[in-house]
């Protein structure tokens, strides 16, 4: 995740701190499961809040999948979707996709 997500990424104890520009945004594992997915809540946000990862197969094309889930507020729905679009073709770069 440090390659794409963040600048820098720091875990101890489930606690995950995301570094951007110099500031620092933590938030704790909720779930996870090895190759499958990982759930994080960020400790700012309200409780019933989360971010996930999932890896998911196509059972039609046989190609993985990245699926992302975020929480936003209705306003602030198409800066997140530019934000995680802009944020996965990163990752392609960095895989060579």
């Amino acid at each position: 995740m440090q390659e794409w997500f963040a600048d820098k990424v720091d875990e101890r104890d489930k606690v995950f701190s995301f570094s951007w520009n110099g500031s620092t945004d933590k938030a704790e594992v909720l779930e996870t499961e090895l190759d499958k997915f990982i759930r994080f809540h960020w400790t700012h946000a309200p409780k019933d809040e989360f971010f996930e990862f999932r890896i998911e197969k196509s059972e039609v094309t046989n190609q993985t999948i990245l699926v992302i889930k975020d929480f936003a507020d209705k306003k602030d729905i198409k800066d997140q979707s530019l934000l995680w679009g802009s944020q996965v073709k990163d990752l392609f770069h960095r895989l060579g996709s």
